[in-house]
């Protein structure tokens, strides 16, 4: 059992530069503590700090630098000049429906013969199958587009090529180390592309593949009798799979996803407006949290509990009625998805209280017959949130485990899971998540194997979580003004977190419990007070009996019926004598 403690991480306070910081205040007409964040985020110049708050698509790298872009471009080409029946292959999460229906729409838009698939999680699983591309063979398909798959599938790809069919692929996972037969193999992981920003989801490279495609088809004259296509049309859908796949947003990803949140919150794709209307939303802006916790969710669920196909069908429709069906059908798997979750994650907290001292180990492995294999990674996730442990959950049938890990900073399951393929039928994924397929009777080899793996790899002071803080402040400092700046800073996700910013020596009073298991509590200082909520974090309100704490907090505007206040959201508290 893991002992409670305050602080319940490491702090780690930006050093700062103070000449740059007072530099971009001046040029920018920014308050200090916004110069403090910028800096602490690596940007050091007027250049980059207002390419950082005014992303914009003429920032985007040329899409010819990906490896085979030029390939695969010349070979869909031909498909559309050659009126060649295509299918896009996908996989059934937000990512990878999310770039079936880019593409898809694109593709139809121009009377092109495409189709699509996704395999059904359950009886399929992830990638090709050969009776999928039996089926395609029948139906006289002869290039196949797969997205946010294909780099691992050697076997199927060969097997396809061995009957005709080409195959295009489209990923953003670990590469391996022989490549598939592929007509083209696009993915910015490649040791040989020279494409310079590496963190792409599968849907932002269906992004760059479409702009060079529009662009050799304007070359050869295609849209001279045709609308020309607005492709920034489709960055609602591009931020989701990228938000959605938990990818870092700086660079390209930010620039996506800040212009496709504005495009969300303006209600513009049908499906989309459906599902806001049904997560009570629809009035509202739309942020990384919003996108998140309720339409990610729900699109991801279609693939988890029924079939992907509905999610897809969602974003692709214009008739407002059927997409409220739609939607309506994804708020039930989306419940039904959340009680099998928190069955199986209450289930595994008991067995951890039980039997581990999670202090003392360094990964979490666990199967069962009972679970369903389209939650677990979503369970192994929150595992991770808890225990800050990689963690990996099988879910059992027939002798055979299907897995989903998830992983910490400073640990790349994927190449762990790499020095382990002599126990796994087969794995895939990249840094901080991954699926596996294994025998049962391995699995109590394969969880000793990767915990002398994660042993000899990563330092025992790196399984405790960091709270990385911006800026030092006093609490007069937080003002609807500085709030304010700070939301020009967002999107806020991986790699761009909400900024975090400590306070030293304030006091607490009017503590309780709300909620499920959230902490209330009123803090002073500096001549002001402000209102704070602590997320599940209610079992620590036992340690606030010292007179004076210091707090790590990121600063919002708490709207609650009708009226707005400052709230801060808490991060971490400590005991003045914590240096942080």
């Amino acid at each position: 059992m893991k002992t409670l403690r305050l602080p319940t991480t490491q702090w780690k306070i930006s050093k700062g530069n103070r000449d740059v910081e007072d530099l971009l205040a001046k040029e920018l007409q920014v308050h200090h503590i916004i110069s403090r964040i910028l800096t602490s985020r690596h940007i050091l110049n007027t250049e980059d700090a207002n390419r950082y708050l005014s992303p914009s698509l003429n920032d985007l790298h040329n899409p010819l630098l990906m490896k085979d872009m030029q390939k695969g471009v010349q070979r869909l080409t031909g498909a559309i000049y050659n009126h060649e029946k295509t299918v896009i292959y996908g996989d059934y999460d937000a990512d990878g429906v999310t770039s079936v229906v880019v593409l898809l729409k694109f593709l139809m838009e121009i009377n092109h013969s495409v189709s699509y698939y996704i395999p059904d999680r359950i009886k399929e699983g992830y990638g090709l199958n050969k009776p999928s591309i039996d089926k395609m063979k029948a139906d006289n398909v002869k290039l196949i587009v797969t997205v946010d798959c294909g780099i691992s599938d050697h076997e199927h790809i060969s097997y396809a090529r061995a009957l005709g069919i080409d195959t295009i692929i489209l990923d953003h996972h670990e590469v391996p180390g022989i490549l598939p037969e592929a007509v083209a193999i696009i993915n910015q992981n490649r040791k040989d592309c020279t494409f310079p920003f590496k963190d792409l989801a599968a849907v932002g490279i269906v992004f760059n593949f479409l702009i060079a495609l529009r662009g050799k088809l304007r070359k050869d004259g295609f849209w001279e009798s045709r609308k020309y296509p607005n492709l920034r049309e489709y960055l609602d859908l591009v931020a989701l799979g990228t938000i959605g796949d938990i990818c870092p947003l700086i660079n390209e990803n930010r620039i996506f996803t800040k212009i496709g949140l504005d495009l969300i919150t303006e209600g513009r794709r049908v499906g989309l407006r459906a599902l806001m209307e049904i997560c009570g939303i629809d009035s509202q802006v739309i942020d990384t949290g919003k996108a998140s916790f309720c339409l990610i969710p729900r699109i991801n669920a279609a693939g988890r509990i029924a079939s992907a196909s509905e999610a897809v069908q969602l974003l692709l429709t214009d008739d407002i009625e059927e997409a409220r069906r739609i939607a309506y059908n994804l708020e039930l798997y989306n419940r039904k998805r959340q009680t099998m979750e928190r069955d199986i994650l209450n289930e595994i907290l008991e067995e951890i209280e039980k039997t581990t001292d999670t202090d003392k180990v360094k990964s979490l492995v666990f199967a069962s017959y009972k679970w369903h294999p389209g939650v677990i990674g979503i369970v192994a996730s929150k595992l991770v949130d808890r225990y800050y442990r990689p963690t990996i959950l099988i879910s059992l049938k027939d002798g055979v485990g299907k897995g989903s890990g998830r992983s910490i900073a400073d640990f790349n399951i994927y190449k762990g899971l790499k020095e382990c393929d002599s126990l796994l039928l087969s794995y895939g994924g990249h840094r901080y998540a991954a699926g596996i397929s294994i025998k049962e009777e391995n699995i109590k080899i394969f969880a000793r194997m990767l915990e002398d793996i994660i042993s000899k790899k990563v330092n025992i002071s790196d399984f405790v979580s960091q709270t990385n803080i911006d800026a030092m402040c006093d609490l007069n400092d937080i003002s609807y003004d500085l709030i304010s700046e700070i939301g020009m800073l967002a999107p806020f996700g991986s790699g761009n977190p909400e900024p975090v910013l400590c306070v030293r020596n304030i006091n607490v009073s009017s503590q309780s419990v709300v909620g499920n298991n959230h902490l209330r509590m009123r803090v002073s200082g500096s001549g002001v007070s402000y209102s704070s909520i602590w997320f599940n974090k209610g079992h620590l309100i036992h340690f606030l009996s010292e007179p004076s704490l210091d707090i790590a907090f990121t600063p919002h505007i708490n709207i609650w019926n009708g009226a707005s206040d400052i709230q801060l959201k808490m991060k971490d508290i400590s005991f003045p004598t914590f240096n942080c």
